[in-house]
């Protein structure tokens, strides 16, 4: 069913142990299963640079999962979500959170839509279309996150529209975060830094959360 083999699948449960995260068979499945359509569509679509299965499980399945600590809904957009990282994995992880993926490339969203059918999730709604012409829901989300899209500058300004007044963004850098931070809008201040420790992958993954200044004020 799943298509992977012993190897990836004891790397998953050894991951997913690190971060002390529990998951039931189902979700289990569909964490393997996810990965064997990331590596049969990654051999013709070329969705992922990351070619070996075993890695897709520390590098984008263990990647996205370290975040769901700080992802609390129940609306989460995932803007520039490639072929659906982190939000396919975080709807897997927590069934309550309402996910839309966005993303422009037409390919990586017929994958997302097809993860989406053949995993069973009714959690998740795929959207092909540009950051800035995309209408968010009512009142906007109470969470965006981005893995790597754009820098931590334009990642806020090209999605001030769609976050919730009271909202924040969760944004998954690499080591050059702190040279973004000046480029930030004004309005919108750091609320907090994490640097997730991602199991059975070299360094660390740092975590800036982001909110609207009254928001931060507001907030204890």
């Amino acid at each position: 069913m799943t298509g992977v083999d012993a190897t990836v699948e004891a790397r998953l449960d050894q991951g997913l142990a690190a971060l002390d995260i529990p998951v039931d068979a189902e979700q289990r499945g569909r964490l393997l299963a996810l990965v064997g359509l990331l590596h049969k569509w990654n051999r013709a679509y070329n969705l992922t640079a990351v070619r070996a299965p075993e890695e897709m499980v520390s590098r984008h399945l263990l990647d996205s999962a370290a975040v769901l600590p700080f992802v609390e809904g129940p609306t989460l957009l995932d803007v520039g979500s490639g072929p659906g990282l982190p939000g396919l994995v975080l709807a897997i992880l927590r069934p309550s959170l309402a996910v839309t993926l966005l993303d422009s490339n037409g390919k990586k969203v017929r994958f997302q839509r097809q993860a989406v059918m053949e995993l069973g999730l009714t959690n998740v709604t795929p959207v092909q279309a540009r950051v800035e012409a995309f209408t968010p829901i009512a009142n906007g989300y109470a969470q965006v996150i981005s893995r790597a899209f754009s820098s931590l500058g334009d990642f806020v300004a090209l999605t001030l529209p769609l976050v919730a007044p009271d909202g924040e963004w969760l944004a998954m850098k690499g080591p050059a975060v702190d040279d973004e931070l000046a480029g930030l809008p004004e309005g919108v201040d750091v609320a907090a830094r994490h640097d997730l420790a991602v199991p059975l992958a070299s360094g660390s993954r740092p975590l800036v959360v982001l909110r609207h200044r009254a928001s931060v004020e507001a907030r204890p």
